[in-house]
């Protein structure tokens, strides 16, 4: 394996898909909002959404517009959705 560095928005999918892993975030629970990932995680607001956006595609979270972001699954039940 490389030593290549990991891009932030990838870092941060990798560490909200250990809480989900963990129970921290259990299956149903809604992630924080976009602000408050900011706030916590102390990086930009584009940089949670890329974060999330990968969450999407690993098939762990769902996105339901003005309602917020889901936990769907964890990481040993997901299915990334078909395209």
């Amino acid at each position: 394996m490389t030593d290549l560095p990991r891009y932030e928005y990838v870092k941060l999918a990798d560490t909200i898909a250990a809480d989900i892993a963990s129970g921290t975030l259990p299956v149903g629970a809604a992630l924080p909002s976009e602000r408050a990932m900011v706030d916590i995680h102390q990086v930009s607001i584009g940089t949670v959404r890329r974060a999330v956006r990968e969450l999407v595609a690993r098939g762990l979270v769902a996105t339901l517009p003005a309602k917020g972001t889901y936990v769907i699954a964890t990481p040993d039940q997901a299915q990334p959705p078909k395209a």
